[in-house]
């Protein structure tokens, strides 16, 4: 399927590995040029060469913490027009409320909500500018409905949310698009993180967790980064201009909604 985005531009955060390389990917496969941002210049470097290699477009490598005022210059000066900017951010680690103080608290806002609002709102005018714009925010199933162990990554996320609400239906009659993809569990380093806490939590081996884990899943898995980055990138393309300010939920059915 061609998703019409053949040529575009498109930031993609924290794409190194993970959730993020998955849209990467994806988003070159369909022929868009990619400027891949991560913190460690050697996996990046790893990945940008594999994806340009393998899908013959143009990544453009930016090491840089953009959870900081200088590392979101870098970022928007290798891209001067962005046509597609994936928001994407490793969530604070788990733990419960009598863990956080207001460090934890700080940096949860700073990276998981004030980062992604901060590029939104950079690229924004001149998306708007030219009548077209897909802007996707990788948050978390938690946003809707409370995961405790998560309870940094949801509220900070939920801010974002909330920001998102308001703002994609300002600027959806200029051709722009903003939307949130919501990841369940899908196996990523992150994942494998949980499942460690989980497993020393309740006493039990990583492989234990991982098989409880998988059972409670109706698809009785966890996704994959590459479906994960494929739905990002129907996010981006012409076909989804009618999908404003959405929360599209990727979790197996693990969250048990009607809505």
């Amino acid at each position: 399927m061609d998703l019409g985005i053949r040529g575009k531009t498109a930031i993609v955060c924290g794409g190194s590995k993970g959730l993020g390389r998955g849209c990467a990917e994806k988003l070159a496969e369909a022929g868009v040029n990619i400027v891949l941002n991560a913190r460690s210049p050697e996996p990046l470097a790893r990945t940008a060469d594999e994806i340009a290699n393998r899908y013959g477009v143009t990544v453009t490598q930016v090491a840089a913490d953009v959870t900081t005022p200088e590392g979101r210059a870098m970022l928007l000066e290798a891209a001067p027009q962005v046509d597609i900017l994936v928001n994407n951010a490793g969530g604070p680690p788990p733990g419960m409320w009598h863990d956080w103080g207001e460090d934890e608290w700080q940096n949860a806002v700073r990276s998981n909500m004030l980062t992604p609002i901060h590029l939104i709102t950079a690229v924004l005018p001149g998306m708007i500018e030219r009548r077209w714009g897909r802007i996707v925010n990788i948050t978390s199933g938690s946003v809707k409905a409370p995961i405790a162990a998560l309870g940094l990554s949801g509220a900070a996320r939920s801010g974002l949310t909330g920001f998102v609400a308001g703002t994609s239906r300002q600027v959806a009659q200029y051709g722009v698009t903003i939307n949130n993809l919501l990841p369940g569990s899908h196996e990523t380093d992150r994942i494998e993180a949980l499942m460690q806490s989980t497993a020393r939590q309740k006493g039990i081996s990583v492989e234990e967790a991982r098989a409880a884990g998988y059972e409670a899943n109706p698809t009785r898995r966890f996704g994959t980064s590459e479906e994960f980055g494929a739905t990002c990138a129907f996010m981006c393309s012409v076909y989804a201009g009618y999908m404003v300010g959405q929360n599209i939920l990727l979790d197996g059915g693990a969250i048990n909604s009607t809505l």
